[in-house]
């Protein structure tokens, strides 16, 4: 048996494969302890760990972690002359009519950063040797009597030779064995030393918590007789057995929504469409990713409370518009929907469990686009009372009834939401009309055709389960080891060698680092240039084909950086201007066994057929219920519909019809 539990903001989502079968299930979260909500899926499944022999785990302990800044006090070491790089960061100012502005707080306090004398060049070269007698009779002393849980070491060009910093752990650890390090060339062994050193300081401030959750984790596991393998999922797509995530917490920061993409992807492929756009609408956030020919592009660096953290991850854009977000009234008197969330508890207003905030669950609710009764398959009861009475203040505020104030939210929720898919698509140069939107989350086929209507999109793909398909990610995905490097090196007839000894030291080391983890097999990989004109501030990633990497010229590199700058920035292949190469990042991608296919998990038999539906015009409808699971392949629904199923609900409005497919993806298309 094999098992993925994902755990989000709302609810905690299994998917196992039984002997070929797939198993759904969601149960609430448990905020405080995440790993509490995790066995207790694994309870609600009936499922015995000690059958169990692959399981997979994504969550948002680290994510939380930093946002609710619950980390570990930790201490920052670097190049003495730059004990303010943290606090410095960049001159911009993210809010500029914000007369209260402030930057990012750092996750450590200046009385904890610490300065040693050492230098190394961009180059590599040690201009000042590091000053160990004063690491032993200044540093190290001070680092015992602070109390720290974990030391963060980011020293000046490390990226270029990690020589200071791998000797300066060394000189921590053995006057302090049981101190955690997180060492910058291992973490973000990339330039730019703002970037670098807060990546490296966040891993630090995690990683003593990511320890204890996995310690705590692992010892129930063992305690009820698992002995299969444990891996986690990585902001890049891919996982990693759980002891290297012990070395590098920082990876995990985004594992949730990256799973989500990955189940997509996976499920969309299975009808032939690799060209898509995801849509992750969960209980706290909507989530959202562009896939070309299969693949969700990577992005090099990521955000999370202001700070920048250097990690591959999936390019996926968030906003706060998620089932469990809060409708609300700013100070200038508009409606808004998110960023703060219900979240589990105390959740919607609809459950019943003490809130009395409007969300958009709320909303459908009233709308009638959830109904109270068959909501989780009917195994979860909804106050509808309760929905319509959180509603009761903004529509009186705005002069308007409960239902149109409901249909309001929706529609400043679907407005967020399309303002996030233009950025994933439009302002990369990619047109959303040439892709499938594919939503997935409890709450995303609820509004993906009315998403789909204000971007032109022709096609919308729901996936089996989609309340539940970043779990289905996790057990889909491969496992993936992502190696970054900086190399500065104007393009010019010797870059392509020193392209292929980078490739061919990137396969020596993923191979090692696999074997390592007993993991054997095939590794499939791939090679990106970060590149740029001399001059410019960003560079843009241009992808290396490996299949002719023995013949690769400077005229190749040329043309495919001229492409990719002219599809990102609309111009391209000026004479006269010279290329650089500042960047690589090669990735080792060990590919798993296919998923069975997906069959809607069954559900009490309804007695009602069709319901009460306010229209996203404010037109009064009658909706056909259908359930997801009694939907046969080739059968057309026609709007307006509630297709219903055990983890979400799909809404099919007027003028679009439903279909289901060969693959048990649900296919939404506008009438002609």
């Amino acid at each position: 048996m094999r098992v993925g539990i994902e755990v989000g903001g709302t609810f905690t989502d299994l998917v196992a494969v039984d002997g070929g079968k797939l198993r759904v299930f969601k149960v609430p979260s448990t905020p405080r302890a995440p790993d509490v909500g995790a066995f207790n899926a694994l309870s609600a499944a009936g499922i015995d760990p000690a059958q169990v022999t692959d399981l997979v785990h994504g969550s948002t302990v680290a994510t939380n972690a930093i946002l609710e800044r619950r980390g570990s006090r930790i201490a920052f070491v670097t190049t003495r002359g730059f004990r303010d790089i943290l606090f410095l960061q960049r001159h911009d100012r993210r809010s500029i009519y914000d007369l209260r502005y402030a930057k990012p707080e750092p996750p450590v306090k200046r009385r904890d950063c610490f300065e040693v004398l050492e230098r190394i060049d961009e180059n590599g070269n040690i201009v000042v040797p590091l000053d160990e007698e004063a690491v032993r009779n200044e540093l190290l002393p001070a680092l015992t009597n602070g109390d720290y849980e974990a030391v963060a070491i980011c020293l000046l060009s490390s990226y270029a030779s990690s020589a200071h910093e791998a000797r300066l752990r060394d000189l921590i650890v053995q006057a302090m064995p049981g101190l955690r390090v997180a060492c910058s060339h291992e973490v973000a062994g990339e330039f730019r030393e703002f970037e670098r050193g807060t990546t490296t300081s966040l891993s630090a401030y995690v990683q003593p918590v990511i320890d204890g959750y996995l310690d705590r984790f692992e010892k129930k596991l063992a305690e009820a007789g698992f002995r299969g393998d444990f891996s986690i999922m990585q902001s890049n797509g891919g996982r990693i057995p759980a002891i290297a995530m012990r070395r590098n917490s920082i990876a995990a920061l985004f594992s949730g929504p990256a799973a989500g993409v990955v189940g997509a992807i996976r499920q969309a492929q299975r009808s032939n469409c690799r060209d898509l756009i995801t849509f992750d609408m969960g209980g706290t956030s909507t989530d959202v990713s562009l896939v070309q020919d299969g693949e969700a592009a990577l992005a090099p660096e990521t955000e999370v409370d202001g700070l920048p953290v250097r990690t591959p991850v999936l390019d996926i854009v968030s906003v706060g518009a998620g089932g469990g977000s809060l409708v609300w009234v700013d100070d200038g008197g508009m409606l808004r929907v998110g960023p703060k969330s219900a979240g589990a508890q105390p959740g919607p207003a609809c459950y019943g469990r003490g809130g009395t905030e409007p969300t958009i669950t709320d909303a459908h609710v009233v709308r009638g686009t959830i109904r109270a009764e068959g909501f989780l398959g009917g195994t979860m009861k909804l106050d509808k009372g309760a929905a319509h009475r959180a509603f009761e203040g903004i529509a009186a505020r705005f002069g308007m009834s409960v239902p149109e104030a409901a249909a309001a939210a929706i529609r400043l929720a679907v407005a967020n939401i399309v303002r996030a898919i233009q950025i994933v698509s439009t302002e990369r140069g990619r047109d959303p009309r040439a892709y499938a939107l594919v939503p997935f989350g409890g709450a995303g086929p609820l509004l993906a055709a009315e998403i789909a209507a204000e971007l032109s999109i022709r096609e919308v793909l729901v996936p089996p389960n989609p309340g539940v398909i970043s779990a289905l990610g996790l057990l889909s995905a491969d496992y993936v080891k992502v190696y970054t490097t900086t190399r500065r090196m104007r393009l010019g007839e010797d870059v392509p060698d020193k392209l292929r000894e980078e490739h061919d030291r990137f396969q020596r080391l993923a191979a090692e680092e696999y074997r390592s983890h007993n993991l054997a097999g095939t590794l499939d990989c791939s090679l990106e240039a970060d590149m740029r004109y001399v001059g410019q501030a960003f560079e843009i990633a241009v992808p290396i084909d490996l299949r002719s990497i023995d013949r690769l010229s400077v005229a190749e590199l040329t043309a495919s950086f001229n492409e990719v700058h002219r599809r990102v920035y609309m111009h391209g292949g000026e004479p006269g201007r010279t290329i650089e190469v500042v960047g690589l990042r090669f990735s080792a991608r060990q590919r798993l066994e296919e998923m069975p296919v997906a069959q809607e998990r069954e559900v009490a038999e309804q007695s009602v057929r069709e319901v009460a539906i306010r229209g996203s015009g404010g037109e009064d409808l009658n909706a056909r219920i259908v359930p997801a699971s009694r939907l046969k392949v080739g059968a057309q629904i026609e709007g307006p519909a509630l297709i219903e199923g055990y983890s979400s609900t799909t809404w099919v409005p007027p003028g679009w019809i439903a279909e289901r497919d060969a693959s048990n993806n649900t296919w939404l298309r506008k009438k002609s």
